[in-house]
């Protein structure tokens, strides 16, 4: 497939696909950047084809990019060759990945959520770092939860920087906003255990009885569940800290709570 050229960094279309890196446009188009030839591909698979697919001069060579061409033909996307300088400002790095891809957020309800075959849904309270978002997505996908519930104001799980750090996985795990009140509602009809993490608790991680469906619910970076959030929980835990630190890394942490919720 054949697509047209663009050597120009100020192409109107190059502009806008650089301008996905604010929250604003990316809330206005509905749109997201993924970088790189397997992150497009696990897109592809996961049924979401690009609506722009730009790539570098010799990225075209590449084996498994006539399925990406083929996707983005068949769903009547843009195809795009660009400079290495448009891939670098693009994506916002001094080493691009060759190939970059536009696609659709998809963000599910939270009516749909509902105790099924998965062991485990993770829910985030007002999580603020994209990296550990992207991470956490990572790790809900490798454990097979069945979605990640984004909690009241929390950093936007399609910024670059967050889809960075899923490698792929934010097309195959459910992500669902909510605001307090609604998820405080919704928690009401979960049938299962709701576990929480707090440093105040007695309960140690491991001792805690796990059965499945799990609700693992996470407190953010700085301040943890709040009383109102944590009072959700049917139970609370913490992972003990045996040096000198007195928390983990909020991925880390999640990541924990996940394997014990799903072992």
């Amino acid at each position: 497939m054949n697509g047209r050229t663009i050597t120009s960094l100020s192409n109107d279309t190059v502009k806008a696909v650089r301008a996905l890196h604010m929250r604003k446009t990316r809330d206005e188009t509905g749109l997201f950047v993924a970088e790189g030839l397997k992150t497009v591909l696990e897109g592809i698979d996961a049924g979401h084809a690009p609506r722009i697919l730009m790539h570098g001069p010799l990225a075209a060579e590449h084996p498994m990019m006539r399925k990406a061409l083929a996707a983005t033909a068949e769903a009547e996307g843009q195809v795009i060759e660009v400079t290495h300088d448009i891939l670098a400002k693009v994506s916002r790095r001094e080493n691009p990945q060759a190939v970059v891809g536009v696609f659709a957020q998809a963000f599910a309800p939270l009516a749909a959520v509902t105790p099924g075959p998965a062991k485990c849904v993770v829910a985030l309270h007002r999580v603020r770092d994209p990296g550990n978002l992207g991470t956490i997505v990572r790790t809900a996908d490798a454990a097979g939860c069945g979605a990640v519930v984004l909690v009241g104001e929390c950093c936007d799980p399609y910024s670059v920087e967050a889809v960075r750090a899923t490698m792929g996985s934010i097309f195959a795990v459910p992500l669902v906003k909510a605001s307090e009140p609604e998820f405080a509602a919704w928690r009401e009809s979960w049938r299962g255990p709701v576990v929480g993490t707090l440093l105040s608790a007695d309960l140690d991680y491991r001792e805690a009885a796990y059965a499945k469906p799990v609700l693992v619910l996470m407190g953010n970076e700085q301040q943890g569940l709040p009383p109102e959030i944590a009072s959700l929980c049917d139970v609370n835990v913490k992972i003990p800290m045996r040096g000198r630190a007195d928390s983990l890394n909020l991925s880390v942490a999640t990541g924990i709570m996940i394997y014990a919720a799903t072992s």
